[in-house]
């Protein structure tokens, strides 16, 4: 399925994103390497509007559970490169391409472990499955103890394992049997140790690289993602699918189609919190003669120019940065709608609609069923995690003109995707100043964590069966990378100042455009003019608003 796009092979130049959006993608990005968190801790991050779903592991099989950055970007290379994958929405601010590229890399290197990992289960394990399954029991009942809250049902783990090794020992001593199966006895119970050991030399070092490229990430990114299976070595082949589909994943990144989600706002760039509105009867300046007909168009276009201008200032105090201006063509979907629908047809190109179609919807689509137009101004600040976007439209209903600006801010990606890993220590008592503590180092990876891991890795070969058995991560849908875990900006006082202070500007420079051409078509404009200066007062005491959360 090409949509319209050519997927032909060739240079691919990446086109979305730019510098200065590096603090959202990267936060995104490290989510994909971290090992610490149980998977249930991404619930945390979830909106109020935006919902994943953790599905749980088998009562009997919770040693089988992922963690968080192992379902995360599972989840994430299945949701937005998977075949026959549902449309995604825009993710401002944010490169989904580089988010998808760490993800696929991570994957490559837990790939790595867990075919070292399947290897030692086989050798230390499967050719001695009785001592193992005694061994797996055992951890799963001390896994199961210990994530009770009681502190002696800790306790208690510990003595367990303890007390199985004894029994381990006495056996090995004592053995009942004679011959053959004396010896085989031996091995299925010393060899599954063994294996621990092994497999834990391999999980440290798989573990600290992890980690280097977790904080590497969010330190600024000095460690870039790793994926030699994206490139293709001949036509067809997996690597060139894999190419096509990063292809489709930018190209649907570019698109000027969005959805209006009632109180959820337009997907991917928040909700609304701001709407102003300039409305009043079209009259000639001339008694008994006619103004010059006019198109919405021709006001958008005008806006468009005077929005351009907006960086400049004849006062040097930096101001606004060059922002981004786009014609948007909004779809209506329901409030809890679980996918979208793109676009199609002759007037869609590579997922973006041709500029004759979107001439047609804002010229005569503007009352009654169907997509509308939005000539939008945004801007992308602190890094890429905060998105200001202001949405214009323009429409004529009989003879009055209405023009309509409204604010969208989109704020940071929560802090959870921002934390970088903690050291794996604790505080003990001194020997001798038993009053005084100090901090010892622990292993990156713990005794039932590398069970966990070696439990696993013969069965991700087949992950419908693991996912069954383990549990995994559903993302929210319909599913962007930023919007699905973004804050609202209002929490942070100068994030929130920025999206305040850009209303006023955007507000002026639009009435000015819009009354100038009325003025240039023959238009009295004193009404426009009067109703403007009213608006600018008004925005002067602007306020943020659940502006789509209509008191009826």
């Amino acid at each position: 399925m090409t949509d319209g796009f050519d997927f032909s092979p060739g240079a691919q130049v990446p086109l979305s994103g730019s510098a200065g959006q590096t603090a959202a993608t990267y936060a995104l990005a490290s989510a994909a390497y971290r090992e610490d968190d149980e998977v249930t801790k991404i619930l945390e991050a979830d909106n109020e509007w935006h919902q994943s779903t953790v599905k749980a592991p088998r009562p009997w099989a919770k040693i089988l559970r992922p963690r968080l950055g192992e379902a995360y970007s599972r989840a994430v290379i299945d949701r937005m490169l998977g075949a026959g994958r549902k449309p995604l929405i825009q993710s401002f601010g944010t490169e989904p391409q580089v988010v998808v590229e760490h993800c696929l890399a991570a994957h490559r290197i837990r790939r790595e472990r867990d075919n070292w990992l399947t290897a030692v289960m086989v050798l230390c394990g499967v050719l001695f499955l009785p001592g193992l399954l005694v061994w797996l029991l055992v951890f799963q009942l001390r896994t199961t103890l210990g994530k009770r809250q009681d502190k002696r049902a800790g306790a208690l783990a510990t003595t367990l394992l303890v007390g199985v090794g004894a029994l381990a020992v006495i056996f090995l001593i004592r053995m009942p049997f004679t011959g053959f199966w004396a010896w085989y006895a031996r091995a299925a119970v010393v060899l599954p140790v063994v294996g621990w050991f092994w497999a834990k030399q391999i999980c440290e070092r798989t573990a600290k690289d992890l980690r280097e490229r977790w904080d590497s990430l969010l330190a600024g990114g000095g460690l870039g993602a790793k994926i030699p299976e994206a490139v293709p070595g001949n036509p067809g082949d997996a690597a060139e699918q894999l190419r096509k589909e990063l292809a489709r994943l930018s190209a649907e990144q570019r698109s000027n189609s969005v959805f209006y989600a009632g109180p959820k706002g337009i997907l991917g760039m928040g909700t609304r919190w701001g709407s102003w509105q300039l409305a009043e009867d079209l009259v000639s300046a001339e008694p008994g003669k006619d103004f010059h007909p006019f198109r919405s168009w021709d006001v958008i276009t005008a806006i468009q120019g005077g929005l351009a201008m907006l960086e400049r200032t004849s006062i040097n105090t930096g101001g606004f940065p060059k922002p981004s201006i786009t014609h948007w063509i909004v779809t209506p979907i329901g409030e809890n709608a679980k996918e979208v629908s793109r676009p199609t047809g002759t007037d869609v190109d590579a997922y973006t609609i041709k500029t004759h179609a979107i001439q047609d919807i804002c010229n005569k689509q503007q009352f009654g069923s169907g997509d509308r137009h939005y000539l939008g101004v945004q801007w992308t600040l602190w890094d890429g995690q905060l998105i200001i976007t202001m949405l214009i439209t323009v429409t004529v209903l009989h003879d009055t003109l209405r023009i309509e600006v409204t604010g969208h801010a989109l704020g940071p990606v929560n802090a959870l995707f921002t934390t970088k890993p903690a050291a794996k220590e604790k505080e003990v008592a001194k020997a001798v100043k038993f009053w005084e503590t100090r901090k010892v180092k622990l292993p990156l990876v713990d005794a039932d964590e590398v069970v966990r891991l070696a439990a696993r890795a013969p069965l991700t070969w087949y992950p419908p069966l693991l996912n069954w058995l383990g549990g995994s991560l559903t993302l929210p849908e319909p599913f962007g990378l930023r919007h699905a875990w973004a804050d609202q900006p209002w929490r942070h006082r100068f994030m929130a100042d920025d999206a305040l202070r850009a209303a006023t500007p955007v507000l002026r420079v639009v009435h000015a455009a819009a009354i100038r051409v009325l003025k240039d078509n023959g238009v009295d404009v004193e009404k426009f003019g009067t109703r403007s200066s009213f608006l600018s007062t008004q925005v002067q005491d602007v306020a943020p608003r659940k502006a789509d959360l209509y008191d009826a």
